[in-house]
């Protein structure tokens, strides 16, 4: 499985992102897809993540209401809607696809979100 993330960008804070992730290859055996990030300095952290066979939609507690994830599954594509940003949301932000359960095997290169106050 290879993933493509792409949407990050600069905003101001209150503003909102849509960061996509397009899963190509052996997109059939996914059976989840993860977002994370990682801020300067920090150690990467989870986001959310969504399981492929019924949707289900799993946050970080923190980042629940301000951040959907969402999926089409005619596009191979997870995304993820970031509203009211916050400078403290900038990093680079991953995506992640798992084959069984949660645990993640492959990874897409990141795209940065930058949030200036």
């Amino acid at each position: 499985v290879q993933l493509q993330a792409s949407g990050g960008g600069s905003v101001q804070a209150g503003g909102s992102l849509r960061l996509a992730c397009t899963a190509s290859g052996r997109t059939g055996s996914i059976s989840a897809t993860g977002w994370f990030r990682q801020a300067p300095g920090k150690e990467r952290e989870f986001v959310v993540a969504i399981r492929w066979s019924d949707g289900s939609t799993y946050y970080a507690g923190s980042l629940k209401g301000r951040f959907t994830i969402s999926r089409d599954n005619a596009r191979n594509t997870v995304y993820l809607l970031m509203n009211s940003l916050k400078p403290e949301d900038t990093a680079v932000y991953y995506c992640a696809a798992a084959t069984v359960g949660f645990t993640y095997e492959s990874w897409g290169q990141g795209t940065e979100v930058t949030v200036s106050a």
